[in-house]
């Protein structure tokens, strides 16, 4: 018999059930946590290293916590609510810190943590379109309030900017080979669907058993990086 699920039908499971942090740690280690100090997580996440800071620098420690995702911060705000004012939030991303610790009144934080990349919650959200495992529409914004999706970008990019995605920010062999197929594909059917994405790059991609991805991984991982401009 496996674990006893207390969640009701329906309802979303408590953030600390959806994702233990990595290298916690390791994380503490290097902040040096210390009582009474401030510190900045600039992707929150669902909060679990933040948790772990304001436990450590209790009982006068604060913490901003800084996501760009709103289901994220949403969820961070259930798991951290019991710190009360220690915890602070704001929706954006880390690159604005200065911004938001002036809004506080902050005038510095003894460390920041940066979790860059995808996250699982992300990647295990069907609607999101961040991976192939699942078929779905193709989005991957991390803020659903940004406009361009990756569906957009396929739709209307010419196919020497397709390739530069796919070769600058997936380090794709089969670039050009992608971008043209793309764009023919397109000419006939509007790409919709991660599936049918799939589809097309598995054409343009010759197929080894030696493959240690799926052929669309570096694709999917451009994509994802030009929507969210994350290298800008």
């Amino acid at each position: 018999m496996g674990p006893k699920n207390d969640t009701e039908p329906g309802t979303e499971p408590p953030p600390e059930a959806l994702h233990r942090p990595v290298m916690l740690g390791e994380v503490l280690d290097l902040l040096q946590v210390g009582a009474d100090q401030d510190y900045v997580d600039g992707t929150l996440g669902l909060g679990g290293h933040a948790a772990a800071i304001l436990e450590k620098s209790a009982p006068e420690g604060r913490l901003l916590g800084i996501d760009r995702d709103q289901r994220a911060l949403s969820l961070a705000k259930r798991r951290l609510a019991g710190f009360g004012a220690r915890a602070q939030f704001r929706h954006g991303t880390y690159d604005r810190v200065g911004e938001f610790l002036n809004e506080l009144g902050w005038a510095g934080v003894h460390g920041m943590v940066l979790d860059l990349g995808v996250s699982s919650l992300q990647l295990d959200d069907p609607e999101r379109g961040f991976g192939f495992l699942q078929d779905s529409a193709l989005d991957m914004r991390m803020d659903l309030e940004e406009e361009v999706t990756a569906r957009e970008l396929l739709d209307d990019l010419p196919e020497k900017e397709l390739e530069a995605i796919f070769r600058e920010y997936g380090e794709e062999r089969f670039a050009r080979r992608i971008a043209r197929l793309i764009v023919r594909s397109r000419e006939e059917d509007p790409i919709r669907t991660t599936r049918e994405l799939c589809q097309i790059v598995s054409r343009a991609v010759p197929f080894s058993k030696a493959q240690k991805i799926h052929p669309a991984t570096l694709v999917f991982q451009a994509l994802r990086i030009a929507v969210n401009r994350e290298l800008d």
